[in-house]
């Protein structure tokens, strides 16, 4: 029962701040919405016991891209930056859109007959720390340490990018 009252709450919390992030009419606010929600995703992973993705969603998500979002906005915003007022053509288009989108999730659910069957965890087939760290930082085949690198140099290069674009101003 404990569960299921954290999961709604989560759940609501998540749906209010995804709506409270897309209406904000200054940027911050959108941002700090966007902080909750994703805090509450890291949650959702927590009830699920996956420490390792509650932890990856804490650090990457709600730590390290949030910041380098707050820190575009930081940098490339003045302070008196309001988002515009939509036209009624994109305002109904995005309605029609998101309506479209709940009756197709909907009926998807519905029709959809969901088996549960508890996983089976024995020490054989149970995946450690060690073995997702190797996994992660490893050279060789099904492991991931380019795609680190490629991403680090991404990030480096958009910060550069976003202070050179703050120095301009």
């Amino acid at each position: 029962m404990g569960t299921q009252i954290a999961f709604y709450t989560l759940a609501a919390i998540i749906v209010v701040s995804s709506i409270l992030a897309v209406t904000a009419k200054k940027m911050m606010r959108a941002a700090t919405y966007l902080l909750f929600v994703l805090i509450a995703t890291a949650g959702l992973y927590l009830l699920l016991e996956y420490e390792f993705l509650f932890a990856v969603q804490l650090t990457v998500y709600a730590g390290g891209i949030l910041v380098l979002f707050i820190f575009a906005i930081l940098l490339t915003s003045a302070n008196s930056d309001r988002a515009e007022p939509g036209d009624r053509k994109k305002i109904v288009s995005g309605l029609v859109t998101a309506l479209a989108g709940v009756v197709i999730t909907t009926l998807v659910t519905v029709k959809h007959k969901f088996l549960y069957a508890p996983p089976v965890v024995t020490p054989e087939n149970e995946i450690t720390m060690e073995k997702i760290g190797h996994a992660l930082m490893g050279t060789g085949r099904f492991q991931y340490v380019f795609a680190f690198e490629i991403l680090s140099i991404l990030l480096l290069t958009c910060a550069i990018g976003g202070i050179l674009i703050a120095r301009k101003r």
